[in-house]
């Protein structure tokens, strides 16, 4: 995916910049589950099914009074969900890109919850210090990935919890448990969930698709549709068809 990351960090470092009015809080392609029905505040609701994601992986969990992280944060709407609806200990966001720690630290108020700029390979955090880190839909932009599940291993407490959902190429998905495999986890959940992703996407198209249209010059509108994942482009059609994986799993340290 060496192109498609090239793509996505400049269509990223657009958004942090173009994104004035903080309308992008999430970048994550969301999760529906027509039978189970996530209570929102009013001001949540317009980012509805990026959030489920994330309630999807941090019911699992418990949280309350933990001391959690978020790699790969992005601008923290989804670590600001968290910390507000889970009540955390204190919530670490980290995100390699500096305007998006920035942002984070300027716009969400809890007195809980922060934000640094910092590479997922190499964590400044001392050891055995998080009780549960969440990765949501950045991993497959690792260089290296096992360099990260060390850092993940080194950094959680005995007993800790580390949620994360993403997307693969399917084909690429028996290298991932490889890596998995490498530290011991005790697997504790897992979830196939491209029709999930799917009708979020179907549902959420139409504010993608604005969202697009009005940061965004013409001439980025085809490139950056497709990286929102909105209906009928090549995105939403390989996460329909299954040469995307798109998966949550949950392991805890032993």
């Amino acid at each position: 995916m060496a192109f498609r990351d090239l793509l996505f960090r400049g269509w990223y470092w657009y958004v942090n910049k173009a994104d004035k009015n903080a309308e992008v809080l999430f970048m994550n392609y969301g999760y529906n589950d027509t039978n189970e029905h996530v209570e929102l505040d009013q001001e949540d609701e317009p980012n509805r099914y990026s959030i489920q994601l994330y309630h999807r992986l941090a019911k699992k969990v418990d949280i309350a009074d933990k001391d959690i992280l978020e790699v790969g944060c992005g601008r923290g709407g989804g670590l600001s969900y968290i910390t507000k609806t889970f009540k955390p200990k204190s919530a670490l966001g980290i995100d390699l890109d500096a305007r998006a720690a920035k942002f984070g630290n300027s716009f969400y108020s809890s007195t809980r919850l922060r934000f640094e700029q910092g590479n997922a390979q190499e964590l400044k955090l001392e050891d055995q210090s998080r009780d549960i880190i969440f990765n949501v839909e950045s991993s497959h932009r690792y260089p290296q990935m096992e360099k990260f599940l060390a850092e993940v291993y080194r950094v959680l407490r005995p007993g800790g919890y580390f949620m994360i959902t993403d997307f693969r190429y399917t084909h690429e998905m028996q290298e991932y448990h490889q890596h998995i495999e490498k530290f011991g986890f005790t697997q504790f959940d897992e979830q196939i969930i491209n029709p999930n992703v799917v009708s979020s996407l179907e549902h959420d198209t139409l504010r993608r698709e604005d969202l697009v249209k009005r940061l965004s010059p013409k001439f980025l509108h085809k490139t950056a549709l497709n990286f929102a994942g909105v209906v009928g482009s090549p995105t939403f059609e390989q996460i329909k068809n299954g040469e995307y994986t798109y998966f949550v799993y949950g392991y805890q340290k032993k």
